[in-house]
């Protein structure tokens, strides 16, 4: 798939660089070290030996390259006309104890935060990257969904059961797109079918799945730091399906229910469509008639002005949050690009909230009356799960801030040329190529999105992760 990758080279802007990273680590409202007492508890937590034994079930993890905590594994077969998806999570409530040491720092923390020099994890790495991790070819405690599909790949029936498992194989994406395009068999063979079958399925309820390109800093052997930009590999969009078939159903038990949290966005207004609208005409690409997911996932994604409307296309997908309920089900129930009610009960190991969505599914697979811990504290999970977004993200702009300036230091008093990706009033956001880099300059007199103006980098300050452009 298509990637691009500038770097900082080695040099001053390089170490100038480095001490900007750490200083926005430090500057960050974040735990970074766990108490001793988080670390101690960690220690000592056991998960008791669920009754079920699934371990002859040949389960793989796909993840990252080099991943370790991993939440997920998957077992995937025909079955009569259809297929039988085994969703195995990772079983964090067990290993968790409400009210103790590592209960009150993950509700501190919210979510692991990925930073370019480092990770700073929900849970201690002994529980994340290993007791509690679904690591290859050990015994580990997990929640096992198992869905009945049919031929269309239509849930008919599935059910939660804890149990023990043991995955056979640790897949990253980029080697098992390789070994699908080859024709390879092996644990993923099925993923493409299915996972096309579950897109169908998206695109038959209305929902609408925005695949940008992923921007990440990812830190070189040498030490050098990168921007790097690339489209998710279509396996990493098949393997999403099954996590977002996970968080229908979860979402389905606890509404049953009557109690529970979800995952919801609402429709995107009228002024959105018609901003969004009015953009799509301005590139060039005219979004005229039908749903806009259908014109969304009819985008050439080798076209260069596709970049632009999905940019673009982010403003439709705005307001996401967290709805608790305990008694009658919310009204705002629905995750818009979802097209269905929609629960996060897939990342335990990373994201607090999966854990009250699994403890309370789990406790009405069974039959079992709510755990009071979770009933209890389901109104506290909207605000910490806020406060951990918004933590994540300001360290992501800034992080992403300070490379882009590291990456323009050496062209400053250069000419640039770069795509304008949308006008801001007296200012435009822009695109640059070769670095790449997203910034804002002064709009030019006739400049319209699409249009590839040059400009001259007159600033570019790596502590404050601030660039500047004039017209050329």
């Amino acid at each position: 798939m298509p990637q691009r990758r500038s770097h900082v080279a080695p040099s001053a802007a390089q170490t100038e660089l480095a001490s900007a990273l750490a200083a926005l680590r430090a500057e960050l409202d974040a735990p970074q070290e766990f108490p001793a007492a988080v670390l101690e508890e960690a220690a000592a937590a056991t998960a008791s030996t669920p009754e079920l034994d699934l371990r002859d079930v040949p389960f793989a993890t796909l993840d990252p390259q080099g991943s370790r905590d991993l939440d997920q594994a998957f077992h995937l077969e025909r079955a009569d006309s259809g297929y039988t998806v085994r969703y195995a999570i990772a079983d964090v409530p067990a290993f968790v104890t409400p009210g103790g040491a590592v209960d009150a720092e993950a509700r501190r923390r919210g979510q692991t935060i990925y930073a370019a020099d480092g990770s700073i994890p929900l849970h201690p790495p002994v529980l994340s990257e290993d007791r509690a991790s679904l690591l290859p070819d050990v015994d580990r405690p997990a929640l096992v969904w198992t869905f009945t599909l049919d031929a269309d790949g239509a849930v008919q029936r599935f059910r939660l059961e804890r149990a023990l498992i043991r995955s056979r194989a640790q897949l990253d994406y980029v080697a098992t797109q390789s070994a699908l395009d080859r024709g390879e068999d092996g644990p993923a063979a099925l993923l493409p079918e299915i996972g096309a079958l579950r897109l169908a399925q998206e695109q038959a309820r209305g929902g609408a799945s925005l695949n940008l390109p992923d921007e990440e800093v990812v830190r070189a052997d040498d030490g050098t730091y990168a921007i790097e930009r690339r489209r998710p590999l279509p396996v990493e969009e098949w393997n999403a399906q099954l996590s977002l078939m996970t968080g229908m159903a979860a979402a389905t038990l606890m509404l049953d229910a009557g109690v529970g949290v979800l995952r919801t966005m609402p429709e995107p207004d009228e002024d959105a469509f018609r901003a969004f609208r009015l953009q799509t005409r301005a590139l060039g690409r005219p979004w005229t008639d039908g749903a806009y997911g259908d014109y969304l996932r009819g985008l050439d994604r080798d076209d260069p002005l596709t970049l632009p409307v999905l940019e673009a296309a982010a403003s439709l997908f705005r307001g996401a949050g967290y709805v608790v309920f305990d008694g009658e089900a919310p009204d705002d129930a629905v995750q818009a690009a979802i097209a269905a009610p929609y629960a996060h009960a897939t990342a335990p190991l990373r994201r607090l909230v999966d854990r009250w969505s699994l403890a309370i599914c789990l406790a009405v697979s069974e039959g079992r009356p709510v755990p009071p811990w979770a009933r209890e504290s389901l109104s506290d999970l909207p605000a910490l799960m806020q406060e951990s977004g918004q933590r994540a993200g300001r360290l992501d702009a800034a992080t992403v801030n300070a490379v882009e300036a590291a990456l323009l230091t050496p062209l400053v008093g250069s000419t640039v040329e770069a795509t304008v990706i949308e006008l801001r009033g007296e200012r435009m956001a822009i695109q640059l190529a070769d670095p790449a880099v997203s910034a804002t300059a002064p709009a030019s007199a006739d400049a319209k999105p699409g249009d590839v103006v040059r400009l001259r980098v007159a600033r570019a300050d790596i502590s404050r992760g601030e660039v500047e452009f004039e017209p050329a």
